[in-house]
């Protein structure tokens, strides 16, 4: 077992022994600025709002110090101590496996429960059989099992939200305030997230006392200089044949495509498996097996190129993954922000690129104006778009203002993007 330096840096952070030798045989060496500044806080009992970037070890600061508590101060037998709520099957299981490895070490084995949807609520039902201190979950399928008897909230003492805001999108609003109408009144909140809008902000107001606000700053070597980004301009039929030649030209070997949609991600996973290219499929419309296998085979190289919906944006930890490309463009800047930053973590470099043309320029710009960085446009030779992409307008008032599109505009548009 490997020893706990006395001059560990997460022993600073006031974490027991155990949790110290966890984050050493984790791989952890400095906290993270999220860490560095959530953890001490989350210590003394405060609630804590943390925003930072994916990759930024959100995770860990908020299981450690739910560890810390249930190690220095255990709870009753099996009552359910922490609740943990995640928007996606896959983040549940992430998060359920790193509370579990830190918790190796403790005195006492912590029991941790993942619950998720699509799959058996069975085997989840049989597995909280004399309860659980941690309780991983997603909102939908722990209210199946609450509205089962099979699990209770009322002994809950920490209730962390991580990827808040995605909790807050349409479908989870409903489903969350029902399950916080189930805690106790008394109780200690952590909100993590990469983006907060206003909802989250306003959700917190709500469910928090007193809470701290951290900002965490990137740390130095995993700032946004960490991802290269770049952007090719192309027309939308040559993209198929643009990404089969960057996968080739760049011998990326292992890579996240993600399209707009369930069928063009099939589709297009089914175009560069015939040239050869092993790449596979990633949306909601597949089981949970079937995504486990295509993450498993992706991590394990098997598999090089995983072609998504968004519903990978968010909570995948693939390690190594080097390339990110945006073959269609995210709906808004924030979830270009959850893209991209399924590479380049921690403290690792990523490259990501995203396909524009002339149809989808004028929102490209709004993602680079909302991330406050201009991409330089780029081409590759022989896959030139015919069209070029509209000027950028001057600015008028103040500030960038575009005019009122005619109908002769908006069929122009409609055709250069039907091309």
């Amino acid at each position: 077992m490997t020893s706990v330096p006395e001059n560990s840096p997460f022993a600073a952070l006031g974490l027991s022994a155990a949790l110290v030798g966890a984050a050493v045989e984790r791989g952890y060496g400095e906290p993270t600025p999220i860490q560095a500044a959530a953890i001490p806080l989350a210590l003394q009992g405060r609630d804590v709002i943390g925003c930072a970037r994916t990759g930024s070890g959100k995770t860990a600061a908020f299981a450690l110090p739910l560890l810390h508590r249930l190690d220095t101060r255990r709870p009753a037998w099996r009552r359910t101590y922490a609740l943990v709520l995640v928007p996606t099957r896959e983040l549940a299981m992430q998060v359920g496996e790193t509370i579990q490895a830190l918790s190796r070490r403790m005195a006492h084995p912590v029991k941790v429960a993942v619950l998720h949807g699509g799959v058996s609520i069975n085997p989840q039902m049989l597995g909280l059989r004399g309860g659980a201190e941690v309780v991983v979950a997603t909102p939908g399928r722990l209210l199946d099992l609450v509205d089962r008897h099979a699990v209770k909230l009322d002994d809950v003492n920490l209730l962390v939200l991580d990827e808040a805001d995605r909790l807050l999108d349409e479908g989870f609003a409903d489903e969350l305030s029902r399950l916080t109408a189930l805690l106790p009144a008394r109780r200690q909140g952590l909100f993590f997230s990469a983006t907060f809008a206003p909802a989250v902000q306003a959700l917190a107001d709500a469910l928090l006392r007193d809470p701290v606000r951290v900002d965490a700053p990137a740390a130095p070597d995993a700032g946004p200089a960490a991802i290269e980004q770049h952007a090719v301009e192309v027309d939308p039929a040559q993209r198929t044949p643009l990404l089969r030649h960057l996968i080739e030209q760049g011998r990326w070997s292992r890579v996240l495509v993600f399209v707009a949609t369930r069928y063009a991600s099939d589709h297009v996973a089914d175009k560069l498996r015939r040239t050869g290219i092993a790449a596979a499929a990633f949306h909601g419309d597949l089981s949970q097996g079937a995504r486990n296998r295509v993450l498993a085979d992706l991590r394990s190289g098997a598999l090089r190129v995983m072609v998504a919906t968004d519903m990978a944006a968010r909570g995948l930890h693939i390690p190594d993954l080097g390339v990110v490309v945006n073959y269609d463009l995210p709906r808004s800047p924030v979830d270009y922000t959850h893209r991209i930053g399924r590479t380049g973590r921690a403290g690792a470099t990523g490259l990501a690129v995203s396909f524009v043309s002339a149809a989808t320029e004028a929102h490209f710009r709004l993602i680079e104006k909302r991330q406050r960085q201009r991409v330089t446009r780029e081409r590759i030779a022989g896959f030139e778009p015919r069209e070029a992409s509209p000027p950028a307008p001057a600015p008028s008032n103040g500030g960038i203002k575009g005019r009122r599109k005619s109908k002769k505009d908006k069929l122009r548009e409609a055709a250069a993007g039907g091309g």
